[in-house]
């Protein structure tokens, strides 16, 4: 069989039939989707290609995706493992069965003190570095989409980076791998005996690999093309160096899993080396008069020990000047054919670094740069030189125009060749109409990215697109270079492959596919494919369905932090949606719209936390929270606004009705109220009606009285949360009526001598929150213009900052002002929002006794304080009463957003899972938060009681 070829059969086409097999391979049928809604959600990623895969399936085990590689080969169709989706190749989907090799397969286990960790595909590079970090440790690989990129992905695609070059990325840092074969077989290579039991699990493969080895090291020919490709970074067809640097079958075998972007089998556990993180750096860009001064300097700077070389074109120099804030090397600097290199010194030591500065400092004077070249350690400039090069695809692609999909292709090529190539592509560019490409790139390993902007609407622009590609390979082929250096093959240059080896080459790949799978199961058409135009198919269109989201790339980084990603859908997948459901509109397939329609209210708006971290990941800037938000405003009628504003209106008695129906509730037998609050959402009321459970608190305190003592030094607004939930029982020996941040929070301002005013008629002011979200326009905009107004009026006119005791509403009290005209936000300008975390620290702590310290506390910081910038600071509160205080790893947004966890109980449950069960596999003495209802939400979640950390700051100075 072709490798591109794909399995077929009658059972392709019977739903039936395709169920039946799933259910016999996957013991959950919750875990198993045929429905249409899921599978278009789960279709898309961030390459130009589209295929929609038939079933959709969240495996768990390595015999369970064993299994199902059999049961595609019998339904007769392909089956592609898909992680975290950021490819940019094609390699991410498939028309068959979909595998979610994510969402259970995140597991980490760090060993020799951090020497090396055993990882699971689904945890992305940041989170493994996150657990590294405490070592002094971080992976090899370090790809600019850590963020996103799963250990999958990094496997996969063979991921490097930035500094990694050749020598630490995921080829040369892998230490073992545990996969699964197309037959089932699995293969650990950390046991001593993995290539005796390859031979004779897998006799044929076994003899076959080793004489693909005998054939490549036998070609005078083959071994120079192999050891050329693969000094540079080189990401094209399957790792043909693994038959040179390794002599037994299953290490061979483990080393060509790496960067056989799922064509091989499947890797579901894998140990890495890790390599030391240098924590101290010295950073600069050196603006040049040009291509070739800039590529002349680098042998220079890299034997002056520079880590980083980063290159910049003149087009990428024109869009960093468009930003709102350029950096002073490019401001007013009039740009011609200038370059620049973004350059960085680090390591272990500050004295090391402080070394090192020197001694490069006279290579540095010798480069004839446009202006002094500085070199800055400090964090906050060193930022701002590095958003200069990450921001170049933000840029870019969040300018294009509509309808229009980002592009983002990489080569290398020799050093020697740098600057010709880069000039050739600025050619065509040219050439091709192409007026809006950049050219950057981790120079000091010879790897360029160009971003180019593409339509694939029409037939001229396809053709477009292929005339260039055809003249791009021969570009960099001419030059002796890869085609792909980085972002694996996938089905972008996979008719390229040929060209690039040679025939013979090209059939050790083709033998080396038939042998790991001959039914050709595995993602057919990715990194082999025979027919010379498969990388102009199944190319996908980009409707412009809303301004706020039409420039989304898909590229899933707001995926990890999304807290619905392993319940309903992801910000990704709901922009996905709302494109696929204006594609159907456009072509009149009124069945699928309204398939995917009457899905989208529930997996889409309803679920959604509208926590807005989405916003912090997306490399565009998009919020789809605030999108959500919107969609729901849509919804409600004339009446439902009305009714809105009329509970906007008249807040302080809503809230003492609420506080008295939950007090009321209590006293009823919970199977009553849980068959009466059923019944309401049953007919409609999902949205408005919590479904009851025990664990729902009792109505809180009031709100503190008004106070206004002479030199105050803030405004105190007491959430409204805070008197609506009760808060949990204070600690042994805590004051009577201690209970409460409100309480806690103006005892400790007592206690510090701190005076703070609470401005009069509170019990009917509100952050506003609770209508935004809910999208009830009207009533957020009655309700921000009192607050603002009394608060302006309390604060003296903006003189007192104020403060606020719940971290969501200090956010949303920063908010209020987008609710009012331009005219009105400009008249409340000068109001400040300070949480109360915040105020502890830097007012309160210094004069308070030494608190009495617990052992240990587990803190949950909140979306908000992302939001806020403020997680240092509530550590630093946490620190000052607990001798040991823990972030939980899986670490995530609790999505109880208000009262969402109350009408979706199952969202918080999906999103807090992975960090309930690490906390539970541990003991603590106190668990802290900063916001009332993220405190309900993972004490329901962990069975622990959690608390404000300004209540156990209260008892710990009493």
């Amino acid at each position: 069989m072709s490798p591109s070829a794909a399995p077929s059969s009658a059972a392709a086409h019977a739903p039936d039939r395709l169920a039946e097999l799933l259910s016999a391979c996957v013991d959950d049928p919750a875990r198993v989707t045929t429905d249409v809604p899921r599978r278009v959600a789960a279709a898309h990623d961030a390459s130009p290609y589209l295929f929609t895969p038939r079933a959709v399936v969240r495996a768990v085990s390595a015999a369970e995706v064993g299994a199902l590689m059999a049961g595609a080969r019998a339904a007769g169709l392909p089956l592609t493992l898909r992680s975290g989706g950021t490819s940019l190749a094609g390699q991410a989907g498939g028309d068959g069965i979909l595998v979610d090799v994510r969402s259970a397969w995140r597991g980490a286990e760090v060993l020799d003190d951090g020497l090396r960790v055993r990882v699971q595909p689904g945890l992305t590079v940041r989170q493994v570095n996150a657990r590294l970090a405490r070592y002094g440790r971080r992976l090899g690989p370090d790809p600019a989409s850590e963020s996103a990129c799963t250990i999958g992905g990094l496997v996969a695609n063979n991921s490097s980076g930035m500094n990694c070059g050749t020598r630490d990325n995921a080829y040369r840092t892998m230490e073992s791998l545990q996969f699964v074969l197309p037959s089932g077989t699995v293969v650990d290579t950390a046991l001593p005996d993995a290539d005796q039991a390859l031979r004779a699990r897998e006799p044929e493969l076994h003899a076959g690999l080793l004489r693909l080895r005998d054939r490549v090291r036998g070609s005078a020919r083959s071994r120079a093309t192999v050891e050329r490709l693969f000094s540079m970074k080189n990401t094209m067809g399957y790792g043909l160096n693994s038959f040179l640097d390794h002599d037994e079958p299953a290490d061979i075998l483990a080393h060509l899993m790496i960067g056989s972007e799922g064509t091989l089998g499947f890797v579901g556990e894998a140990v890495f080396r890790t390599v030391p993180l240098l924590p101290h750096t010295a950073t600069g860009l050196l603006v040049l008069p040009g291509l070739a001064e800039a590529t002349d300097a680098l042998p220079a700077l890299l034997a002056a020990g520079a880590r980083t070389a980063e290159l910049l074109d003149a087009a990428s120099l024109r869009v960093a000047q468009q930003s709102p804030d350029p950096v002073d090397e490019v401001r007013g600097l009039r740009v011609e054919r200038h370059a620049a290199l973004l350059v960085e010194f680090a390591e272990e030591d500050p004295g090391l670094l402080a070394q090192r500065v020197a001694d490069a400092r006279a290579a540095l004077d010798r480069l004839p740069t446009v202006s002094d070249t500085v070199l800055v350690g400090d964090p906050r400039p060193r930022a701002r030189l590095w958003h200069l090069r990450k921001g170049l695809y933000t840029a870019v692609a969040g300018a294009r125009r509509p309808g229009t999909t980002a592009l983002l292709e990489d080569i290398a090529v020799p050093m020697d060749r740098l600057t010709r190539t880069c000039e050739g592509l600025t050619g065509l560019f040219d050439r091709y109409g192409y007026q809006d490409a950049v050219i950057f790139g981790h120079a000091r390993d010879g790897n360029l990215h160009f971003m180019l902007t593409q339509d694939f609407d029409s037939a001229a622009e396809v053709e477009r697109y292929a005339r260039f590609t055809d003249a791009m390979a021969d570009l960099v082929l001419d030059a002796g270079g890869t085609l792909k250096a980085e972002h694996g093959t996938g089905r972008a240059m996979a008719p390229f492959v040929r060209r690039q080896y040679g025939d013979e080459l090209y059939d050790v790949m083709r033998e080396l596919k038939r042998l790991c799978d001959p039914h050709g199961v595995l993602n057919p058409g990715v990194l082999l494919d025979d027919d010379a135009s498969a990388h102009l198919r199944n190319l996908k269109s980009i409707p412009e369905v809303d301004p706020a989201v039409d420039a989304c790339v898909e590229c899933g980084y707001c995926e990890p932090v999304c807290p619905t990603a392993d319940a309903t859908t992801t910000p990704r997948q709901r922009i996905a949606l709302r494109r696929e459901i204006a594609l159907a509109t456009a072509a009149g397939d009124e069945e699928r719209r309204r398939a995917l329609s009457e899905d989208y209210g529930y997996a889409a708006v309803d679920s959604c936390a509208a926590d807005s971290l989405c916003v912090t990941a997306c490399p565009v800037t998009i919020d789809t929270g605030a999108v959500m938000k919107r969609l729901r405003a849509d919804r409600h009628g004339a009446v439902a606004q009305r009714a809105g504003d009329t509970v906007a209106r008249h807040w302080g008695t809503t809230v003492k009705a609420v506080r008295a129906a939950l007090n009321t509730a209590h006293a009823v037998p919970s199977p009553v109220l849980r068959s009466a609050t059923g019944a309401l959402r049953r007919l409609g009321a999902g949205e408005l009606v919590p479904a009851w459970s025990d664990d729902v608190p009792r109505g809180g305190p009031a709100r503190p009285a008004p106070h206004d003592p002479a030199g105050a030094r803030a405004v105190f607004f007491a959430a409204c949360i805070g008197s609506l939930f009760a808060p949990e029982e204070g600690g042994a020996g805590s004051p009577a009526g201690a209970a409460g941040a409100a309480g806690a929070f103006l005892r400790l301002c007592a206690r510090a001598g701190v005076p703070v005013t609470v401005p009069a008629g509170l019990d009917g002011l509100c952050c506003g929150t609770p209508w935004q979200s809910k999208g009830y326009t009207a009533g957020y905009r009655t309700m921000a213009a009192r607050t603002l107004e009394a608060l302006w009026e309390a604060s003296g006119h903006g003189r007192l900052p104020v403060v606020c005791d719940a971290s969501s509403c200090t956010h949303g009290l920063d908010q209020l002002r987008e609710a009012l005209p331009e005219s009105d936000r400009a008249r409340f300008a000068s109001l400040r929002f300070v949480d109360s975390v915040v105020f502890a620290a830097e007012h309160l702590l210094p004069a308070l006794p030494a608190p009495r310290r617990l052992g240990s506390l587990a803190l949950h910081p909140t979306c908000s304080t992302v939001h806020l910038g403020i997680e240092t600071t509530l550590r630093a509160v946490a620190a000052a009463v607990s001798d040991e205080v823990t972030v939980p790893d899986n670490w995530g947004c609790c999505a109880f957003a208000g009262d969402r966890g109350l009408l979706h109980p199952e969202i918080t449950a999906s999103a807090v899972a992975a960090q309930a069960a690490e906390l539970n596999a541990g003991t603590y003495d106190a668990y802290a938060s900063c916001n009332r209802t993220c405190e309900l939400g993972m004490t329901r979640a962990t069975g622990h009681p959690y608390r404000h950390v300004l209540e156990l700051l209260d008892e710990a100075t009493a």
